[in-house]
């Protein structure tokens, strides 16, 4: 199944980052380009993490106003990289698929696949850090047993979105479903698109 294979890659992100556990450490892919959905997948997870602490540090109510500043940049140009990410991931569908024939009475999913791997991916880091959570020997029992009972909703909601993924994917191969794509129309980085930018050249 696909999602196994996401599922996979998406713990290997995270436990590599988690080494040396910070946002500025050096990034290689463990997958090469020819090994295309691998290494996508790969990215993909690498960006999520590094976001999940960047979201992370800018909530310290410490924080200096300039350094949040510069952090907020940062966290708007890694939604880019997600979003890019993500079209990425649903061309590399787009391409496998692109020969089905389609039946007559296919129709559209709510959401792309590269969506649902997006999801996906996050879910992972819910699970690994809840797990952390739960497991945590500074915390109280009571701490531990409300995030292990939280951690037993996302094990299953990864399940659920698994077996979605893998069934629209399966779908669309034998052509009960068909992918249309549209690409996301951000603004708020276009300095054509957002006023203010745009006020500013």
């Amino acid at each position: 199944m696909f999602t196994d294979k996401a599922n996979a890659i998406f713990q290997k992100v995270i436990e590599k980052y988690h080494i040396i556990n910070t946002v500025d450490q050096p990034f290689e892919n463990a997958y090469p380009e020819s090994d295309l959905i691998e290494h996508l997948l790969y990215r993909k997870c690498w960006i999520d993490t590094v976001q999940w602490h960047y979201e992370d540090i800018i909530r310290d109510p410490q924080i200096d106003p300039v350094a949040a500043l510069t952090l907020k940049r940062q966290i708007d140009a890694s939604n880019q990289d997600r979003t890019d990410m993500v079209e990425y991931i649903d061309s590399y569908f787009l391409e496998k698929y692109k020969d089905v024939s389609v039946k007559d009475n296919a129709t559209i999913n709510t959401e792309s696949p590269a969506w649902g791997v997006d999801r996906l991916s996050i879910l992972a880091l819910k699970v690994y850090h809840m797990n952390e959570e739960a497991t945590r020997d500074d915390a109280s029992a009571e701490h531990n047993a409300a995030c292990q009972k939280k951690l037993d909703v996302l094990l299953e909601q990864r399940l659920d979105l698994s077996t979605a993924i893998d069934t629209l994917l399966s779908d669309i191969e034998k052509g009960d479903k068909y992918m249309k794509v549209y690409k996301q129309m951000k603004m708020y980085n276009d300095d054509e698109l957002n006023p203010v930018l745009r006020s500013q050249k």
